[in-house]
């Protein structure tokens, strides 16, 4: 699978998502009316292309890229354990290893998880866990608009 692909996946498995895309990054957001404040529009997933935000998966080697998941406390415990590794502050951990579910380097205290160049190993993998990071959005988006909305 490669980038277009996996956007591709994204948008159309996934109802209500918005891909606004940065310096050749995307960024997957649960917005069905598509009018979240701009503090409010946090992604349930990424795919990044290079290194702009960190560089422990070296995207800059031609065709690599790095899909992000943000995952409830509960579904990073269960890849992990309750105290699961903790990106680059976990030497361990090799994030530039293809086709790998790992830590996120830099968010993994936030229950993100990265994959590079997800494939034949992880795809199943990673399918379950934008499954379980969108349904996660789609909670936190109704639970926000429960909080806005007088009874």
């Amino acid at each position: 699978m490669d980038v277009d692909d996996m956007k591709r996946y994204i948008c159309q498995t996934f109802a209500g998502v918005t891909a606004p895309e940065a310096n050749g990054d995307t960024f997957f957001l649960y917005d069905p009316q598509r009018d979240l404040p701009a503090e409010r529009q946090l992604p349930f997933a990424t795919i990044v292309t290079g290194d702009h935000y960190d560089t422990a998966s070296a995207l800059s080697r031609p065709g690599f890229w790095r899909l992000n998941i943000g995952l409830p406390r509960s579904g990073y415990a269960a890849l992990f354990g309750a105290r699961g590794g903790h990106g680059e502050t976990d030497a361990r951990v090799d994030h530039t290893a293809t086709d790998v579910v790992l830590p996120h380097p830099v968010y993994a205290a936030q229950h993100w998880v990265c994959v590079v160049n997800p494939g034949e190993a992880t795809l199943g993998t990673v399918r379950t866990l934008l499954a379980d990071a969108y349904d996660f959005a789609v909670r936190k988006h109704a639970n926000h608009r429960a909080r806005r909305t007088p009874s």
